[in-house]
């Protein structure tokens, strides 16, 4: 079985980009390198799931229909998943993309509508 071996990304909507960057590097400390790469220390990654109504996030955007972010996995073969998840009956996008230097890219939408994104990165050697 195909599996996912980390998070790749995390991706924001907001009015401002670059004050935003600025406000991720200055104040969190998060280095920002080309393409908003990161390089990070290894170490574990919780994910959980919490019911629709928690207020665990803070407050609730008023407009719900919109999705506010996107989850990023990091995969090892983008080819054996997108085929795994399309033999699960999952919904994913017909096409993918290759960024050069930085590796490919395809979409899978979750059961409650919340587009992810899987990154099979160029190996670095």
């Amino acid at each position: 079985m195909e599996r996912v071996n980390g998070i790749g990304g995390y991706f924001l909507r907001t009015a401002d980009p670059v004050a935003m960057t600025a406000w991720y590097r200055d104040v969190l400390g998060v280095d920002f390198g080309d393409h908003g790469l990161w390089q990070q220390p290894a170490g574990p990654t919780v994910m959980a799931m919490f019911g629709a109504d928690t207020d665990y996030f803070g407050t609730r955007p008023e407009n719900q229909d919109r999705q506010q972010t996107m989850l990023n996995f990091r995969v090892g073969d983008l080819d054996a998943m997108i085929a795994q998840l399309q033999g699960a009956g999952a919904e994913v996008a017909p096409e993918t993309e290759d960024m050069d230097g930085i590796g490919r890219f395809g979409w899978v939408t979750d059961p409650e509508g919340n587009r992810i994104e899987l990154w099979e990165p160029v190996e670095q050697g």
